[in-house]
């Protein structure tokens, strides 16, 4: 095998770990919810503790591969990985999964933004493109079929098997990236900006914690505490970004209007589709009868769709530019929820799977296009902090996406109790998926065909 796809199997490997933790880990929460006692509101952070992880070693990730190498910080992240996942699966309190899963999310988050840059560098130009479906086509065969497998395991066996799952995955990541990866000597760096590594962190943790402290109890004062503090935090940093000379992550770099705009496509998207099937599960096994293994059945159909869409995508992608395919994604997707809306009984079985299918298009066609433009116009360095920047926003996604649909599916039944809370919950992110249409017309009509 050429040495770049070898390198890049590695890197799709250890990505394809990263999917299935967000994806098969969700198929079981209502399981592990009854387990440890805890309400849908808080059982999101056996999500949210994995990539908080993820965000707060990102940015070091670079600093690290320069230190120790790329080989053996890929080899390292992939060991870490292992022992944290292992240590998921007997976890006997909630404390301790939350706990280990942060721990996963570190091994997790060292192996992504350098194996993506890495990849990237060997891949110039309109190459590009073809190995970013690719990696986009590894991120719909996850969330495929370890849905379905998640199921499986949670209705015959222990929600405890969808971690004890990840174990040899992550060992062969960790033997490949050994046996594959070119041996090279850390290069000298700057050492990492650590006050500001504890600022973004601090960030996150404080929106998330507020969010779930006012859904899960209605704590008004913690709710703006939290987020007063998130503000503070975020200002704080943004003085610190100017005055630093190698910050952590280098926010000049989002004025790039191609990588702007994918990260917001990237929230509205990816980011809310993930809140949605949170939510979906909890509706269709609690409310709607469904079994854990009929539940992640129907991720078949979005993946399948979602594969179409970026197969027929990367072919028209020159003819009909970024703008007008992520117009059209976007749309799609926001479709496919709004057919969530109308399911009310299990024997709507066609309309979920028509729901899945159109969300599964729309967000295939979205989220390659944006994965295709994010980097386009970085090298070197700037790829290395470009790729920082885009993973960690990937990850903030998919956090922030579960977070406000908790909190809306919270708040509705709450404050409007007559109404069904769980197609409000969809209502509502139909229009925030639509609402990133608003960024498109700073594209170029034809993007894509220009930079290739």
């Amino acid at each position: 095998m050429d040495y770049r796809w070898r390198v890049t199997a590695v890197f799709l490997l250890g990505f394809f770990l990263d999917c299935i933790n967000i994806f098969m880990s969700a198929i079981a929460l209502p399981d592990v919810a009854q387990t440890m006692a805890v309400g849908p509101s808080l059982i999101g952070w056996v999500g949210n503790a994995y990539i908080l992880g993820l965000v707060v070693v990102m940015p070091i990730s670079t600093w690290l591969s320069g230190y120790l190498g790329t080989r053996r910080l890929l080899v390292l992240s992939m060991l870490l990985f292992s022992v944290a996942v292992l240590a998921c699966g007997y976890a006997d309190s909630f404390a301790r999964l939350i706990v280990w899963r942060f721990i996963q999310g570190l091994g997790g988050g060292l192996l992504i933004p350098v194996g993506q840059a890495l990849v990237f560098n060997l891949f110039p130009g309109a190459q590009r493109g073809r190995v970013s479906t690719v990696i986009m086509a590894t991120a719909l065969i996850a969330p495929a079929f370890s849905p379905t497998l998640g199921g499986i395991i949670v209705d015959h066996g222990s929600w405890r098997w969808v971690f004890f799952a990840n174990v040899p995955f992550s060992l062969l990541a960790a033997v490949l990236a050994w046996l594959w990866i070119e041996k090279g000597r850390g290069a000298q760096v700057a050492e990492p900006d650590l006050k500001g590594l504890i600022l973004i962190g601090l960030v996150l943790a404080s929106v998330l914690i507020a969010l779930s402290l006012y859904a899960d109890r209605g704590f008004r004062t913690g709710v703006v505490a939290g987020l007063a503090a998130a503000l503070v935090c975020g200002a704080a940093y943004w003085f610190h970004h100017k005055k630093t000379r190698n910050p952590i992550v280098d926010i000049s770099l989002m004025g790039n209007r191609r990588l702007a705009v994918a990260m917001l496509v990237y929230h509205a998207v990816p980011g809310v589709f993930t809140g949605v099937n949170l939510t979906a599960i909890f509706y269709f096994q609690t409310v709607l009868g469904f079994s854990a293994q009929s539940t992640g059945q129907f991720m078949l159909f979005y993946a399948a769709g979602a594969l179409v869409a970026m197969v027929a995508g990367q072919r028209v992608s020159a003819s009909l530019g970024s703008r007008f395919l992520l117009a059209v994604g976007i749309t799609l997707h926001s479709i496919g929820i709004v057919c969530l809306v109308g399911v009310h009984a299990a024997d709507q079985v066609p309309l979920l799977i028509a729901a899945y299918t159109m969300m599964g298009v729309g967000g295939g066609l979205s989220a390659n296009t944006a994965q295709t433009i994010a980097l386009l116009d970085f090298k070197g360095r700037h790829m290395e902090q470009g790729s920082v920047i885009w993973n960690l926003n990937r990850q903030i996604a998919f956090s922030l996406g579960v977070a406000a649909m908790t909190l809306v599916l919270a708040l509705v039944k709450r404050w409007l109790p007559a109404i069904s809370p769980y197609p409000a919950t969809f209502l509502f992110a139909t229009v925030l998926c639509l609402s990133a249409l608003c960024v498109l017309p700073s594209l170029s009509p034809l993007l894509l065909e220009r930079k290739s």
